[in-house]
């Protein structure tokens, strides 16, 4: 079975479709356990970001579509239509471009290296990941490593974080004099938070699930922490609102919004919902005074940045590229060992049937010389018996290219430059077969 990778991405889906196919952390583990049955598949990765969901393993693209479609209750026409497959080396390939930030909506960047890992170790943990899917990810990670230490893909800060205060910097002519609330507290709110304090922002409020996560992010940053229970005492106060939570329902509704726009006497509010599936419901973007942008929005904003790093990346592509033939030269080898140790063994075996008679006879007075020279006839043509059978079978069929690799397998030189002695007795003119 190849090794796929199967996906729906910010290229190939609009967010309406990638949050109904996203998975959330917490049920990542069953999710994997759920899709190993229906699959019948031992080995199995499942990638849900932002930005997009992928699925790694040897297993055939039409019943992972057909998993996803009724595992997300998502007619399969729809996935059919934006998903995206490889496989083998071009999966790899694959999944080295995304580790390395060359497949995200911002060239380059860095947090997708981490998710991967994050993926890797759920399906570890899980016991989904078997020696094939583990020398994948490993590859994958060590060649990350490498485009990053030796190109320049992430030497400029540009982050769907990054973009999001850039884009809040042009609404806003002074980033100082505005009060930001940040809805989450993982990597994305956390850069940020970085990125606000450094065009200036002062006053920060940190609203998270579970109030002692929000509050060890708001101490780094200086800022309050609540729960998304009081966002809206809070939201009144906030000129900039950015989300980024993996709930699977709206944080923010309309009505919330409304009444805190009542209350700021309908001063404008901008906000960002980087969130997949989305923390801000969409009606939110239809009033009044309320600028809302989702991810699918950055891309403009992000284009800027992606052309500082178009040309690292070609250099990352030249890593990748070899990369991914070096590792699947190796891991099609190694399929290969049980053909060998197989052919080996049997080889031994006849060794020693011959090498037991030859001593046998040794031992009740027959010649050394001649039993030498019997062992070594009997061991040479058992041992070519069946390589001769198939060079006969081919030539007899008058199969040119089975014919040129058995040649080639068994270190005969090439068809053309090869004497007529050099074939099997009783096979036909080679002029006939042309």
């Amino acid at each position: 079975m190849p090794i796929l990778a199967l996906g729906i991405n910010h290229d190939s889906a609009p967010v309406a479709v990638r949050e109904r196919v996203a998975f959330a952390p917490e049920v990542m583990p069953s999710a994997l356990a759920e899709a190993r049955a229906a699959l019948d598949c031992p080995e199995l990765a499942i990638l849900s970001t932002c930005n997009r969901t992928e699925i790694y393993g040897e297993v055939t693209a039409e019943s992972v579509l057909a998993w996803i479609s009724n595992y997300h209750k998502v007619p399969l026409e729809q996935l059919t239509g934006c998903h995206y497959q490889f496989t083998d080396e071009s999966a790899v390939r694959h999944m080295m471009r995304v580790a390395c930030g060359l497949d995200s909506l911002v060239l380059g960047e860095p947090q997708i290296l981490g998710q991967m890992k994050s993926a890797y170790a759920v399906a570890r943990e899980s016991g989904s990941v078997g020696s094939t899917l583990h020398n994948v990810f490993q590859q994958v990670f060590s060649v990350a490593k490498k485009v990053r230490t030796e190109t320049a893909i992430g030497e400029n800060p540009v982050s769907v974080a990054f973009a999001a205060v850039s884009l809040a910097s042009r609404i806003f002519t002074d980033l100082g004099q505005q009060t930001a609330l940040l809805i989450g507290a993982g990597e994305t709110i956390e850069l940020v938070a970085r990125h606000l304090l450094d065009k200036g922002v002062k006053q920060l409020i940190v609203a998270n699930r579970t109030l002692n996560r929000a509050q060890s992010l708001a101490q780094d940053f200086g800022a309050e922490a609540i729960l998304l229970a009081d966002i809206p005492n809070y939201l009144p106060r906030a000129d900039i609102v950015i989300s980024s939570t993996a709930s699977q329902l709206p944080i923010l509704g309309k009505g919330a919004v409304e009444s805190a726009l009542k209350q700021r006497r309908h001063r404008p509010m901008f906000m960002v919902d980087i969130a997949v599936p989305r923390d801000i419901e969409s009606q939110v973007g239809k009033l009044d005074d309320v600028y809302l942008y989702t991810v699918d929005d950055l891309r403009g904003v992000i284009d800027e940045g992606k052309r500082l790093r178009e040309k690292a990346a070609e250099a990352a592509d030249e890593i990748v590229d070899a990369a991914a033939r070096i590792f699947m030269r190796e891991h099609r080898s190694l399929q290969a060992v049980d053909s060998i140790r197989s052919y080996r063994q049997q080889a031994q075996s006849v060794s020693k049937d011959e090498l037991e008679k030859a001593l046998v006879q040794l031992r009740t007075g027959g010649d050394p010389e001649q039993l030498l020279e019997q062992l070594a006839r009997s061991l040479t043509n058992k041992l070519i018996h069946a390589p001769t059978v198939a060079l006969r079978q081919a030539t007899a069929e008058g199969d040119l290219e089975r014919l040129r690799i058995a040649r080639e397998i068994i270190g005969l030189a090439p068809e053309a430059s090869a004497p007529e002695t050099d074939l099997p007795a009783n096979t036909p003119d080679k002029k006939k077969l042309k």
